[in-house]
């Protein structure tokens, strides 16, 4: 017998307010983001403050959010249906939040931080990248809890196999959510803390990040049921995976040139 999921998106119903576990999740990720953010900025050579991971929070919870929602829009949601139903695009309490939408989002807030408050951009993000990751893992969990993002068919002999009724059929699948959640969420995040637990050559920890998550997302992607928007895709790869290539040869590359110049460009 498989797990069938069953679990209902809404946390808590307040008359006609429903507060649902996919924006708990996102405020979970912001309050460990605070929390963690915190405890770096002890550190005098981190050039961070108190005040500054407040700051980095709000620019952040922005760039997630309309980064991530701008994201599932272009890159996953159909053009028509968004179209015909353009309120729907700010319809973020339902889910439909793109991982890869939401760093850009990140990557252009902290950019912006950096300049109003004059700090180098690298030094900004290899500051805030090991915070990412727990908030990106909250998202899966989310994403499990609404019944979406659900895996590819499993054996039925995999005793964690879980049917997801929303796929249109009873078949035990993988929950690749709770994969995603492992990877980018905790594998990420123990990657990233401890390669920064020391300074490091500005923009090496960013470049990790890239190099990283792009290696994981890719991985768990596998398990994944790919989107049907895009249908068969070149090599067999989903459109995740896609998106995740160029983070991987990016990173490999600024990883290379900073730890080979052991100076900013």
């Amino acid at each position: 017998m498989h797990y069938v999921h069953n679990l209902s998106p809404i946390a808590i119903e307040l008359g006609p307010l429903a507060i649902r576990w996919y924006g708990l999740m996102y405020l979970l990720g912001f309050a460990l983001f605070l929390v963690l953010g915190k405890l770096r900025a002890r550190d005098p050579w981190r050039d961070m403050g108190p005040a500054d991971v407040d700051d980095l929070l709000f620019f952040g919870m922005i760039g997630v959010i309309v980064g991530g929602r701008l994201g599932h829009v272009i890159f996953y949601g159909p053009p028509s249906y968004y179209l015909q139903h353009p309120l729907e695009i700010f319809a973020v309490w339902k889910g439909g939040m793109a991982s890869h939408g939401g760093i850009i989002g990140v990557i252009i807030a902290m950019a912006w931080f950096a300049k109003s408050r004059r700090k180098s951009f690298l030094k900004v993000a290899d500051f805030v990248v090991p915070l990412v990751p727990l908030g990106l893992g909250a998202g899966r969990i989310g994403n499990f809890i609404n019944g979406e993002l659900w895996g590819r068919v499993a054996d039925p002999a995999l005793p964690w196999a879980v049917i997801f009724p929303a796929s249109g059929d009873m078949t035990p699948r993988h929950p690749s959510q709770l994969y995603q959640f492992a990877l980018e969420g905790v594998v990420l995040f123990a990657i990233l803390w401890l390669y920064s637990r020391r300074p490091r050559i500005p923009g090496t920890v960013g470049s990790l990040f890239l190099i990283a998550y792009g290696v994981l997302r890719i991985i768990g992607e596998m398990f994944k049921e790919p989107e049907a928007l895009y249908g068969a895709m070149p090599l067999g790869l989903s459109a995740g995976q896609w998106l995740s290539l160029p983070m991987v040869v990016l990173g490999i590359g600024f990883y290379l040139y900073f730890t080979r110049s052991g100076k900013t460009p």
